[in-house]
């Protein structure tokens, strides 16, 4: 075994189901892919997991909308579903605005989003994209 192989990462797990729609960024696509998400979770055989990949949906498809739109650019919501994690991602065109955690004021109406998936999922993060970037959020399957 050379050191290249010793170091190399665990290959990934095979993607069981996968699901990927491109919307325009209205506040009725958030809804739409909030629907379409749990229907799908639910034909895949998770209905627990269904309310709450609906919910971080709901969330990375607001925060494109609000903090990653460009006129006349589209949205993607992506889901994997592996033999360990459903993986819901949401990429948009706005690379320079990274998402971060914040505490909200009290009174503020927006700002929670974030502090929503981060509790709710089981893992989650930002990937660059050649244009644009990718928020995730992973859910075990149990």
């Amino acid at each position: 075994m050379t050191a290249a192989q010793e170091i190399s990462a665990p290959a990934p797990e095979p993607v069981l189901r996968e699901d990927r729609v491109d919307y325009t960024p209205t506040a009725h696509s958030v809804a739409l892919s909030r629907h379409r998400t749990a229907r799908l979770v639910l034909q895949w055989g998770h209905p627990a997991l269904a309310g709450d990949a609906a919910l971080l949906v709901s969330e990375l498809a607001t925060n494109a909308l609000l903090h990653g739109a460009i006129r006349g650019r589209l949205f993607r919501v992506h889901l994997t579903l592996t033999e360990v994690a459903l993986r819901v991602a949401v990429s948009d065109p706005r690379g320079e605005r990274l998402p971060r955690l914040r505490q909200p004021g009290a009174d503020d109406c927006y700002g929670r989003g974030l502090l929503i998936v981060a509790q709710l999922a089981d893992d989650w993060g930002v990937e660059p994209r050649t244009v644009g970037k990718t928020v995730f959020a992973q859910l075990s399957v149990r």
